[in-house]
């Protein structure tokens, strides 16, 4: 038996109590599909749906079970209905309290600064390597994905030169082979990896490359995009320059601010390297430092719902209990799928609990664009594959979902191949 607390909304007031669940059951997977319950659990509540209406959130949208962005809690949603000028005194002290939020969740308190940046998780990305590389410098990329691939494309196009370390899609990063090529061309400057590949759901060793980097008088750059908050990372023990992330991944706010949690004294001493004035890190900081403004105008009602969704996150007992959940809900996914025959590209050991990827069945009546809008629906919403190694589909576990949601997204699944006419998930022969 395990406690959960359960949401009611009596007169408009919310009243929590306690109630007891029974642990997990999967059973479900050998029942026929049907939609037709209503679940309060935690502090979310998940609708299913009949057979003649989608599965639907507490605020009647689709079930998204992707990369980002993700389903949102309704009090996510509701901070930003609120209109507050970007100099508004209110407005600022959330800024101070989301920037010391960020910096905690990596305990970086007392040698890194955080420093948000308006845009997507890429445009943060852009300026972490623009700021922080010198125009002299050189960066040793490590690929295994598109995400990557992306990376090492920006510093083409900033002008920053660069070195690929390359390894498929479905292998780590060797740290071995890092400190081979660092040993072999002492013009790198800088290291970057990507910490969760998305392409995939790969999670890289991240520890043990910035050991190694370290260890070769190196400097190491994190895209965590989408590890951040569920994935533990902790700068007194891992030795990182800077990490970037945003606002629309596991700290479940909405799209358009990224961040950038990095070492003050590298920051102070990348002033004038930037490529860009408005990603520039240094001028950023600087600005926010000195008026608690930013340069240009902010995303205020995204960041309005991200310091909502930062209070969430506490709530659920930070990293710990954030990735835990996401844990909770890969197994179940994982375990369901399998089940029904399909067959995950990577090991259990190499799988992040973030996304997942299945290979496609060999059945010739499996087609997945039928596939997803059935589904789709059904009020889920997943995401195609993203490989050049085979022909793979994707479904998210992270974003305000647990079980409950993934037991349904099965259960649509099932009764979709069953339309489909699918017997056979086993994956085509590679």
């Amino acid at each position: 038996m395990m406690h959960v607390e359960i949401t009611h909304l009596i007169d408009g007031k919310k009243e929590f109590k306690e109630a007891q669940v029974m642990p997990l059951d999967l059973s479900y997977l050998l029942e026929e599909p049907s939609w037709s319950t209503t679940v309060q659990t935690g502090k979310f509540t998940m609708a299913s749906a009949s057979s003649s209406s989608p599965a639907k959130s507490e605020t009647g949208d689709p079930w998204l079970l992707t990369p980002g962005p993700l389903t949102t809690s309704r009090s996510v949603k509701e901070a930003a209905v609120h209109d507050y000028g970007s100099r508004d005194h209110y407005f600022i002290d959330v800024n101070v309290r989301m920037r010391q939020a960020l910096v905690e969740i990596v305990n970086g308190s007392g040698s890194h600064v955080c420093v948000p940046m308006q845009g997507s998780g890429t445009f943060v990305v852009e300026a972490m390597i623009g700021t922080l590389v010198p125009r002299d410098g050189k960066v040793l990329v490590l690929v295994n994905g598109a995400y990557g691939t992306r990376i090492a494309k920006i510093c083409d196009v900033i002008g920053r030169s660069k070195s690929v370390l390359e390894f498929p899609e479905n292998v780590p990063v060797d740290p071995a082979a890092v400190g081979k090529a660092l040993a072999e061309d002492a013009s790198i400057t800088h290291v970057v990896a990507v910490h969760c590949e998305t392409t995939t759901g790969i999670l890289n060793p991240v520890e043990d490359i910035a050991a190694i980097v370290a260890e070769h008088g190196r400097r190491f750059l994190i895209d965590a995009m989408s590890a951040f908050g569920a994935i533990p990372l902790d700068a007194t023990t891992v030795p990182f320059e800077a990490v970037v992330a945003s606002s629309n991944k596991c700290l479940e706010g909405t799209p358009g601010l990224g961040f950038c949690v990095v070492r003050q004294d590298a920051l102070e001493a990348a002033k004038g390297n930037a490529h860009s004035l408005t990603l520039d890190l240094h001028d950023q900081w600087t600005a926010l430092e000195a008026t608690k403004q930013y340069r240009f105008t902010p995303p205020v009602h995204t960041i309005l719902s991200f310091d909502q969704a930062l209070k969430e996150f506490q709530d659920e007992g930070g990293v710990a209990g954030r990735g835990g959940r996401y844990t909770e809900n890969c197994r179940v996914l994982v375990d369901g799928m399998r089940r029904m025959g399909f067959s995950p590209l990577l090991p259990d050991e190499l799988q992040a609990p973030i996304i997942v990827t299945f290979l496609m069945p060999q059945d010739k009546r499996f087609d997945f664009q039928s596939f997803y809008d059935a589904l789709r629906d059904k009020g889920y919403v997943i995401y195609p594959g993203k490989l050049t190694v085979a022909e793979t589909f994707r479904i998210g576990c992270i974003g305000r979902l647990g079980t409950a949601e993934i037991e349904g997204a099965l259960r649509a699944i099932k009764g979709t191949l069953a339309e489909m006419g699918v017997a056979d998930c086993a994956p085509i022969a590679a």
